[in-house]
């Protein structure tokens, strides 16, 4: 559905999390003198012998990398959460605390240090896919875990303090607010219509055809309608699964062409190894059912104009709600016309 509303200042409405965006798609004309960031060069060493994470290496804790040749986890040497930590709770009047119990890993996606995601073979991805499922599964299953939270910061912008290529996992107790927010918004559609959410959406934008980037047998990746970073997108399965451990063998490749496909987008777009956040949002592991759940993954990345010219998130977005220039159909226009071949690889 085209309308001239989307050429005005307008607000979107995010279904996941109940919150707005404002879009001022004129903002796009205004000259730009502010930061800009170093464009970064394209990493060719296959091994890095001061790299904490390449095998065989010491890291940072002393202990020795294996000399791994496929997906290798680890717990985090120097973890945001510990298992082992007391239970204790400040209620005073206003003041409020409690401990929080938690493992949080490493996944060394490959052990190449030159490796991206969109520079890996499809097979190699879906290995990592296949840890993902391996690590939400085992990591899930313990009494005390209730979330666990896959994710990659990719880059310098990011706040990456290493570039081999990796992610990381973090599994707690209590159940982050994000996922609190998306829990009730599902439930209370589910309550409602029976049905996922996302599966509802998902037919709307396949028939819209504005925000599609990739479509392959299982997955559907996007830009949706309520995106916030500029060129921020989403991978949802078109199968309604509550989380990754209900992915089939054939469903683990789709998954990672999906992947491979829309990180080369990103890299191909300003030609450069492309700097995000990523995620995976599925079911808590808290014990419930969670019909209501659809899980998906979700990628924020900052870059706006060129390499070197980034989105922040300040002023008006710290204090009122989140603001964009571009609006999704023109990010998913720009992706679009974009080769399907690595800049790096022509």
């Amino acid at each position: 559905m085209k309308t001239s509303i989307y050429n005005k200042p307008h607000r979107r409405y995010n279904i996941l999390t109940g919150e707005w965006i404002l879009v001022s798609p004129h903002r796009t004309k205004r000259p730009w003198q502010g930061k800009t960031e170093d464009k970064g060069e394209t990493r060719t060493v296959t091994y890095d012998p001061s790299c904490y994470l390449c095998p065989g290496n010491k890291r940072a804790s002393s202990d020795l990398n294996p000399d791994y040749d496929d997906v290798y986890t680890f717990t985090n040497d120097f973890a945001a959460l510990l298992p082992d930590v007391e239970t204790e709770e400040v209620n005073d009047g206003l003041f409020k605390a409690a401990t929080e119990k938690g493992i949080c890993k490493v996944i060394c996606f490959s052990p190449d240090h030159s490796l991206t995601l969109p520079l890996m073979n499809v097979e190699d991805i879906a290995k990592v896919v296949q840890k993902w499922k391996e690590e939400y599964i085992e990591l899930g299953s313990l009494e005390a875990i209730n979330n666990v939270q896959i994710f990659e910061n990719k880059g310098q912008i990011m706040g990456c303090s290493n570039p081999h290529p990796h992610g990381q996992i973090w599994a707690q107790r209590s159940i982050p607010e994000e996922i609190i927010k998306k829990t009730a918004n599902q439930k209370s559609y589910w309550d409602k219509n029976g049905k996922s959410m996302l599966s509802d959406y998902l037919e709307q934008e396949l028939e819209a055809n504005e925000r599609i980037l990739i479509e392959n047998d299982h997955f559907v990746a996007l830009i949706p309608y309520w995106a916030v970073w500029p060129y921020e997108s989403m991978i949802i399965p078109k199968r309604h699964m509550q989380g990754i451990d209900q992915l089939s063998h054939d469903e683990e490749k789709s998954f990672a062409e999906a992947i491979k496909g829309l990180t080369i987008m990103y890299d191909n777009l300003f030609e450069t190894s492309f700097p995000y956040s990523a995620g995976i949002h599925q079911k808590p592991t808290d014990g419930k059912e969670h019909d209501e759940w659809h899980f998906h993954m979700s990628f924020y990345p900052p870059l706006l104009r060129s390499a070197t010219v980034k989105k922040f998130m300040v002023g008006y977005e710290m204090f009122a709600n989140p603001q964009r220039d571009i609006t999704a159909e023109q990010a998913a226009k720009t992706l679009n016309e974009l080769s399907e071949i690595h800049y790096l690889k022509r």
